[in-house]
């Protein structure tokens, strides 16, 4: 496995200045088989047979990376409530752990610090927006305000909250009384092993400025949500990702315990990212949804 990344990084680091267009959409290409194929076997691990497990449930529509078939696989196992969701960090609507979910007829709010990524998924998303089932709010999300956002954007139950800020989402998350989500899918700084407790220095201004500095660890947002009622139930396969389940909802089928930081944490494999993607630009349009005979209603 060491020589095959050896080999992935080197294709990614190899000059590509004289190469002509084609064989460097070649060369593109076998690198996301090479990434393709080290995925498979990270996935056919003895620790990923067990069938409680999240992460060979992986799968990407428009999340990053895995996110969507994971949380579709948590839903199936505990039920989808009432379809309501919350992302913090949302961006512009084309690529989230939410839009999967909108378009398959949940509701929800998306929140987005950047006032030019909020103005690009209202645009996108103008029929849900009619619809009354999404509503965009260009605000950045901190720690004194994000009760009063939602109490004033999506109060009532939530069954699934999302967070991914770059910085002070440990504050921000441990700041949240309002509801109490029955999942929360969170971003943890994988640079830290599963037994370090660490979270950033509380900042306001924080903007994440493309370091391993942001965050928090494993073990801190574990603690931090134990302590709320919810249990750490995996990772994604890119080390990104933290998914929570409410405990009152842990129940058969089972996931996987102990729900420990120890016995989830995935490390940090960002090279894979090129792995889950189509290999088109990502574009959202109009739509239909057919019935179960195949029908469109």
């Amino acid at each position: 496995m060491t020589s095959r990344l050896g080999k992935i990084f080197g294709a990614i680091g190899k000059n590509s200045r004289g190469i002509g267009a084609q064989e460097e959409r070649l060369r593109q290409a076998a690198l996301v088989a090479q990434l393709q194929d080290h995925r498979r076997i990270l996935l056919d691990l003895p620790r990923h047979a067990d069938d409680r497990r999240l992460v060979k449930h992986g799968y990407r529509v428009y999340s990053q990376s895995d996110e969507d078939g994971i949380i579709h696989e948590i839903f199936r196992r505990i039920g989808e409530g009432g379809r309501k969701f919350m992302e913090i960090g949302a961006s512009d609507g084309l690529e989230n752990n939410t839009l999967l979910l909108l378009i398959q007829g949940w509701s929800g709010l998306w929140i987005e610090g950047s006032a030019r990524k909020a103005a690009n998924a209202r645009k996108h998303h103008k029929a849900a927006m009619a619809e009354g089932r999404l509503r965009v709010a260009q605000q950045y999300a901190t720690a004194a305000n994000i009760d009063e956002t939602i109490h004033r954007f999506a109060p009532g139950e939530l069954d699934l909250l999302s967070m991914d800020i770059d910085g002070n989402d440990y504050y921000v998350l441990g700041a949240i009384r309002s509801v109490a989500p029955r999942v929360i899918v969170a971003e943890y700084n994988a640079k830290f092993p599963p037994d370090v407790r660490w979270v950033m220095e509380h900042n306001e201004a924080h903007r994440w400025d493309s370091t391993d500095y942001f965050g928090a660890s494993l073990k801190a947002l574990e603690i931090l949500l134990l302590e709320r009622g919810y249990s750490l139930v995996g990772c994604n396969l890119l080390g990104t990702n933290a998914f929570f389940v409410r405990t009152d909802l842990v129940r058969d089928p089972p996931f996987c315990a102990p729900f420990t930081a120890e016995n989830h944490y995935e490390p940090a494999r960002y090279f894979l990212l090129q792995a889950f993607h189509s290999g088109f630009p990502t574009k959202f349009g109009p739509y239909r949804i057919p019935d179960s005979a195949g029908k469109m209603g």
